[in-house]
């Protein structure tokens, strides 16, 4: 009986621990109230840019991104290339405006939960490794890379389902699906050709006149990339803070309390 006593108290020191890891700063709002919700999340993007570890908020002043392949194609043909990006980061979430939150009820898994934003600019840096055939020409290169989306605007869905802990529900996001637009995307490779300047400075001209037609044909790779960026930094936050403890009680909980 002790020992059951004694693991009790432990729970809810902890729950409660858990429960204050939210900063008193930042206001809570009610669940699905949207305008609330909008300028809490605002003031957390101005005030804390280099994030909020206690609740898992990570960096969004500088933003690591994973290793990616965003080319890939079989070494087959006249036309083939693989184009592999790493040590990437963002630049310019701190920047960020949010513009719509949805979803954000007392039973946010009946829907899906939305957020809408937008960032005058997002800077992607990174180093890159290319290999590739275009008819007679071989390719083989690496360098560094640097790519900006200017007036990207975003729409985040999300769906999640519930996990208990400490008697606490807990969001799990098992789908996340971003929708883009921007004004304008201008990427730059270093030493693409490495023997010939002039054939790598030609290339990035062609990129940069005729963008819209490769941001058509590339955005499912690109939003695979935002995907990643948004999910690791939401996820965190999810796995951190018990959904209740980031809202206000309802006014119909506190009244049975009293």
């Amino acid at each position: 009986m002790r020992d059951i006593l004694i693991l009790a108290w432990f729970l809810q020191c902890l729950t409660i621990s858990l429960a204050q890891l939210w900063p008193k700063e930042i206001r809570k709002c009610h669940f699905g109230d949207s305008e609330c919700l909008v300028n809490t999340a605002n003031a957390i993007i101005r005030n804390f840019p280099r994030g909020i570890p206690a609740i898992g908020l990570k960096p969004i002043d500088v933003v690591d991104l994973k290793d990616f392949k965003y080319w890939n194609d079989e070494k087959i043909g006249a036309f083939w290339l693989i184009f592999d990006l790493y040590q990437q980061v963002n630049y310019g979430f701190e920047n960020t405006t949010i513009t719509n939150i949805k979803g954000f009820g007392k039973n946010p898994t009946l829907s899906y939960m939305e957020i809408h934003g937008h960032i005058p600019s997002v800077i992607h840096k990174g180093k890159y490794m290319s290999q590739g055939r275009t008819w007679l020409v071989e390719m083989n290169s690496t360098g560094e890379y640097q790519s900006e989306f200017q007036s990207f605007n975003f729409t985040l869905k999300m769906k999640v389902f519930m996990e208990y802990r400490n008697h606490k529900r807990y969001l799990k996001m098992y789908e996340l699906v971003p929708r883009v637009s921007l004004n304008r995307w201008i990427f730059w490779l270093d030493n693409f050709f490495p023997d010939n300047s002039d054939l790598t400075w030609a290339i990035n001209q062609v990129f940069n006149s005729n963008w819209i037609e490769f941001w058509n044909e590339l955005e499912p790779v690109n939003l695979k990339i935002f995907a990643g960026v948004f999910r690791d930094l939401i996820a965190d936050i999810f796995n951190n803070i018990a959904y209740d403890d980031m809202f206000l009680p309802d006014e119909t909980e506190t009244e049975l309390k009293i």
